[in-house]
């Protein structure tokens, strides 16, 4: 018997989805993350291969250094973990804290950093407000006076992705400024390229990102900045982890490499994209996601006027992440179905997420992404929920 004839032809795998599909196109795609790519960044992925551990890696990696310390506003080294932003998380649960975590929770992601104490069997307390509202440098700053020993590190999401909410991360940086042994670790996955953020400024211990969000490239990379206070914190804990091991990062960065063989093809997109956001300025491009975060919220306000429709951005005004806005759908009307109309008209954004996910929908309105593609998904937006009431 051929070794053909045992193959099992139900076995195959299916053909890849039809991605010449309008909603795939860059200027039709609206998710939270992953953000749509520009076609020149995913050009840059073709160079060669080279080896990770000799001069032109190391060349490629200077070539990022001064990019990725402008994005997150730090002199300090950024490091690039070739991995989701959750293992940059793990890494900041596993290497700062040797005694109690007080995790503030707000949505779905800030939840992750509690999720991943749990499973790592690290001990931690939550500080928890509704899903919408902001947590509150207040309720912080007494439940750390409360406890003055219980708790050597805060974790915190900048840009809660699930919710639209942007934490104002600053006053948590002074709060915990007040502690001399707490440290604060900072989620910025929907924050950092897409709204301001300042590492060395405001005082954080760890400040952590991923390549898929405002940064506008594929899935696969993390970054993140990790302070003097939290690499002696790192010294400390000897269960430290292996591939997420922060001493180490600090070790290679040095010599402008990675601990772990790194997703070169990755790295060439990353560096192109950094060449891109320059020429643009980063200034401007806060600016842009500003007006981006502007354009949603006056639509979703002026919804019923407009179509008959009444629409609420869910964050409160004054806390509204400029990367991504959930938009509160009226009752009977689900997230799910709505998306799924869109995708219907050609465009991709999202459903709410997690126990959010029938009473709103979520807009991605970060990266590359202009005020001019933004009008066109809110358009079809509007004859999706218009032809529904």
């Amino acid at each position: 018997m051929s070794d053909a004839s045992i193959v099992d032809e139900a076995a195959a795998p299916a053909a890849f989805p039809d991605l010449d599909r309008p909603e795939f196109a860059f200027e039709r795609f609206f998710l939270p993350g992953p953000s749509a790519v520009r076609p020149e960044l995913l050009d840059a992925m073709r160079r060669p291969v080279i080896g990770h551990r000799g001069p032109e890696m190391r060349e490629l990696m200077g070539g990022i250094r001064d990019g990725l310390g402008a994005l997150f506003g730090s002199r300090r080294p950024v490091y690039v973990s070739t991995s989701s932003a959750t293992g940059l998380m793990e890494a900041a649960v596993v290497n700062l804290s040797r005694r109690r975590i007080l995790c503030l929770v707000c949505g779905a992601f800030s939840g992750r950093f509690a999720a991943i104490a749990r499973d790592t069997g690290r001990d931690f307390d939550t500080l928890e407000v509704p899903w919408g509202e902001a947590n509150d440098p207040e309720r912080l700053a007494a439940r750390l006076s409360e406890a003055p020993d219980r708790y050597d590190l805060v974790t915190a999401v900048h840009s809660e992705t699930s919710t639209g909410v942007l934490n104002p991360v600053s006053e948590f940086a002074d709060v915990v400024a007040g502690h001399d042994d707490v440290l604060l670790a900072v989620d910025g996955v929907s924050s950092v390229a897409g709204a301001p953020v300042a590492f060395d400024e405001w005082g954080l211990d760890f400040l952590l990102t991923g390549s898929q969000k405002a940064l506008a490239l594929p899935p696969g990379l993390s970054m993140a900045a990790a302070s003097e206070r939290a690499l002696e914190r790192a010294s400390e804990i000897p269960a430290r982890s292996r591939y997420f091991d922060l001493l180490e990062f600090e070790r290679r960065i040095g010599d402008d490499q990675t601990p772990n063989t790194p997703a070169v093809s990755l790295i060439y997109a990353l560096h192109t994209q950094l060449g891109r956001i320059a020429e643009e300025g980063i200034g401007e491009r806060l600016a842009r996601h500003r007006r981006l975060a502007r354009r949603t919220h006056g639509w979703a306000e002026e919804a019923g006027d407009r179509i008959g429709v009444e629409l609420s951005v869910l964050a409160p005004e004054g806390r509204r992440s400029p990367t991504v806005t959930a938009v509160q759908l009226p009752a009977g009307r689900s997230g799910r179905d709505v998306a799924a109309g869109l995708r219907g008209r050609g465009f991709t954004i999202a459903p709410g997420y997690g126990k959010l996910k029938e009473d709103t929908i979520r807009i991605g309105h970060m990266g590359d992404h202009t005020v001019d593609e933004l009008e066109a998904v809110l358009e079809a937006l509007d004859a999706e929920l218009g032809e529904g009431r």
